[in-house]
């Protein structure tokens, strides 16, 4: 049976440095969602206060449910939507954590806006992936970035 590993967090913990260095250990595939948004067309435009891509999470777990039904061998999927998944398509799911002081260091050093990386920080703070995880029923793992 293929593994699903995904790896969820907020914007800037570190969800992609990781998912890479689980694909590479566990000799998985690498899915980054952001080529799949690409690739399946899910773009319903652009949320131009928030500076980011409108997807309908129900078409992109389609998408995602699709590559994993047809994968012939273990995935790690990369994302801050990953956790959105139904958990029985699931094996872990590893979510980022970050300090906050090094989490406004990173958005800012990407040239986010003030109110980007307040956003970011808010749901960092308050757990928002973790929590939205659980809900989801994942087995969870914390991963400090």
């Amino acid at each position: 049976m293929v593994k699903v590993f995904i790896v969820t967090g907020s914007v800037g913990t570190g969800k992609t440095t990781y998912a890479k260095k689980i694909a590479e250990e566990k000799k998985a595939s690498y899915v980054d969602v952001n080529e799949v948004i690409k690739d399946y067309k899910l773009s319903e435009g652009y949320d131009h206060k928030r500076k980011c891509k409108i997807v309908d999470v129900k078409r992109l777990n389609k998408a995602l449910i699709s590559i994993i039904k047809k994968s012939k061998g273990d995935l790690v999927i990369d994302s801050h939507m990953s956790h959105f998944l139904p958990a029985k398509h699931v094996t872990l799911c590893i979510v980022m954590k970050c300090g906050i002081n090094k989490l406004r260091a990173r958005l800012k050093k990407r040239g986010y806006s003030k109110d980007k990386i307040e956003e970011n920080v808010d749901a960092e703070l308050f757990d928002v992936c973790l929590n939205e995880a659980k809900e989801k029923g994942h087995k969870v793992k914390i991963v400090y970035s």
